[in-house]
């Protein structure tokens, strides 16, 4: 299929996430690029690709968690590599996918560890702290939960506490690694609703799924990720079409369901 990348900047043009000609891998070695992406403020971008097509260490790389092997990387206008961990932290978060804990915080200590990049070395948190991870525990429900060990929750649970402890950071940018992947069916609405109002909000927001449906449900704009390129991008409708997904997915343009209509824009 063609490749298609995202239009160049206009001029003077303020992007949360500019990526030019990166190429990502580990050790040394590429396991794709070159490419390019933008995301602007309020926009929600979904990458939507199969296992093993290199979304996660394209988020690694754009997090600064691993270096890109070429190319330019500008985060909220600023070259990655000029962040410090601790001013970047308090502008980009990060959602990983859900992972089983080994010690036994509590979830809201884990929802505070989100407040750290807030906090002094040597302080504890405070007030404005704790009432921070207590909205937070609120917007996803999952308040009754807070006194429970992380490491003794379900998956989905787990999912919901990353997204809070993500959310406590106040970030300008978030990042979000399949964070719909272990949900119920109920809780995947409520948090495709909230990354609806994070955008309303003006904060703007990178995703990945499996899911069309929901990319056609969340998203803005969709970008179609195969063997660590981006070879289509543009709104949801334009962009999903049955044989461009039945390419991506190695079905028949006839095995593609029909998607619904956009429903929470």
């Amino acid at each position: 299929m063609q490749s298609l990348n995202e239009p160049t900047a206009a001029p003077g043009q303020r992007y949360a996430i500019e990526a030019e000609g990166l190429v990502i891998g580990y050790a040394g070695k590429a396991i794709g690029g070159p490419l390019d992406l933008q995301l602007e403020a309020d926009t929600i971008l979904c990458l939507l690709g199969p296992n093993g097509s290199g979304k996660t260490t394209l988020f690694k790389t754009l997090m600064g968690l691993i270096p890109a092997l070429a190319g330019r990387l500008r985060i909220m206008n600023k070259p990655v590599e000029k962040w410090s961990r601790r001013a970047f932290a308090q502008h980009v978060g990060y959602v990983p996918q859900a992972h089983d804990g080994v010690f036994p915080f509590t979830v809201k200590e884990v929802v505070l560890m989100g407040r750290s990049m807030h906090i002094g070395r040597y302080s504890v948190p405070g007030r404005v702290d704790h009432e921070v991870a207590e909205q937070c525990l609120q917007r996803l429900n999952i308040t009754p939960l807070q006194d429970k060990p992380y490491n003794e929750i379900s998956g989905g649970e787990r999912q919901l506490t990353l997204i809070a402890r993500a959310l406590a950071q106040e970030p300008q940018v978030l990042i979000m690694d399949e964070p719909t992947a272990s949900l119920d069916f109920g809780n995947q609405i409520r948090v495709l609703e909230h990354i609806r109002q994070l955008k309303r909000a003006g904060m703007a927001v990178l995703l990945s799924t499996h899911q069309p449906e929901h990319a056609m449900q969340a998203a803005d704009r969709v970008a179609l990720f195969r063997d660590g390129a981006i070879q289509h991008c543009g709104p949801p409708r334009q962009t999903m079409l049955p044989e461009r997904l039945a390419w991506l997915y190695d079905l028949q343009p006839g095995q593609i369901p029909k998607l619904p209509d956009p429903g929470l824009n």
